[in-house]
């Protein structure tokens, strides 16, 4: 999709969409992915606390926080959930991954219990799972809905001062890198929030048609 097209589509968004998220590095991954400064707003500017995400899966999720952020702010409001799937941990730790090591965990600690989950494993194999979320407003009952997938495997080290959360620790074999040692541009291309992200702006310039 043309940055033309793209442009076009967020227009007819209106003029402020919230995105239902406090974490400063995925605010910053969607207004790369977006470029549309100024448009999309974190929803701490507007003083929105997060809600706690209590669905069983990405998609419940997704819609909680941006049911919450539109029925706070009144706005149009776009979520994501999305999280590490690793195969021999059975999809763990999945909907977890932001709290894999505890409630209040940070980066590192959650890198580090990966690693203790993983250790001995030969089967290390794993994705990056992200659901976005558009809604209108609060009671939108038909929410737009776009998924995408990242595949790539955990390595037994850290590896890049790039990125955030896992980052460091999911190796895409077709780069030769760690996520955390791609460029902004290379992972917005690659990554499993691009891929929905793209996926959504298809879905919205079919639900509003110029």
């Amino acid at each position: 999709m043309s940055s033309s097209s793209t442009d076009n589509i967020i227009e007819r968004l209106g003029p402020k969409v919230v995105i239902a998220s406090g974490n400063a590095h995925k605010i910053e991954e969607f207004q790369s992915l977006l470029k549309a400064p100024g448009r999309f707003v974190s929803q701490q500017e507007f003083g929105v606390d997060a809600v706690p995400e209590t669905g069983q899966s990405f998609i419940e999720n997704a819609l909680i926080k941006a049911r919450h952020a539109a029925q706070e702010t009144g706005l149009p409001a776009l979520a994501d959930d999305s999280g590490l799937v690793v195969a021999a941990l059975h999809g763990a730790p999945g909907i977890y991954s932001a709290r894999y090591a505890g409630p209040a965990a940070s980066d590192h600690d959650n890198v580090q219990q990966l690693l203790r989950a993983l250790k001995g494993q030969t089967d290390r194999a794993a994705f990056f799972h992200a659901t976005i979320v558009f809604l209108l407003h609060a009671d939108d009952p038909d929410p737009v809905i776009a998924q995408g997938r990242w595949h790539g495997e955990i390595l037994e080290q850290p590896r890049g001062r790039q990125g955030f959360g896992y980052d460091p620790l999911f190796f895409v074999a077709k780069q030769n890198q760690s996520a955390a040692e791609l460029s902004q541009k290379q992972k917005n291309r690659l990554s499993h929030r691009g891929i929905a992200l793209r996926q959504l702006l298809s879905h919205l310039s079919k639900r509003f048609p110029a």
